[in-house]
């Protein structure tokens, strides 16, 4: 088991053979496009995957990720931070090989004779991690700035309803 800053390239075939298990972390700043949606890039992403070849002989890569993000709630706009945890299993195969016979739970990583991209797979994983609509816990959250509706004053003059004249025809029954 290694326990330092993860690789950015590894060829998981080899590090399978051996059952590997890296461990270690990567700065949440080298994920440029996790960090667009994100208020600020300070934080590190801890990640630990698992090489190993199932009963069919096959690459298989378990994953988990765990980090904590600062995002801009929607309900009150305020920065809500986030704890992102993401578990998969990857089967490494050929480019182009059929996949009908890997087994159910594993999603598919079609990968050539070129080393597995590390923190682009954390990035991706990451991104699909991310919440749609990021947003504190309702009782948690303020309310925004404006969200009280002011009350109409006294000297407001109230408007007629422009289709009190439609009410008037519904009910005329010799229209």
């Amino acid at each position: 088991m290694l326990n330092d800053p993860i690789p950015p390239h590894v060829d998981p075939r080899k590090l399978a053979d051996r059952g590997v298990t890296l461990e270690g972390s990567l700065q949440l700043a080298d994920l440029e496009r996790l960090c667009d949606p994100l208020s600020d890039n300070v934080g590190t992403v801890q990640a630990k995957f698992d090489f190993e070849r199932d009963e069919q002989h096959v690459v298989v890569i378990h994953s988990e990720l765990d980090v904590e993000v600062k995002m801009v709630c929607q309900r009150c706009l305020e920065l809500v931070t986030l704890p992102i945890h993401s578990e998969c299993t990857y089967a490494v195969v050929k480019e182009g090989a059929n996949t009908q016979s890997l087994p159910k739970g594993y999603d598919v990583l079609e990968l050539g004779e070129d080393p597995l991209d590390l923190q682009a797979l954390v990035e991706e994983e990451l991104l699909l991690a991310l919440p749609i609509v990021p947003a504190h816990h309702p009782e948690e959250c303020q309310q925004p700035a404006g969200a009280d509706e002011p009350e109409p004053s006294k000297d407001e003059v109230s408007r007629s309803n422009p289709f009190s004249v439609l009410a008037q025809l519904k009910r005329d029954p010799n229209v």
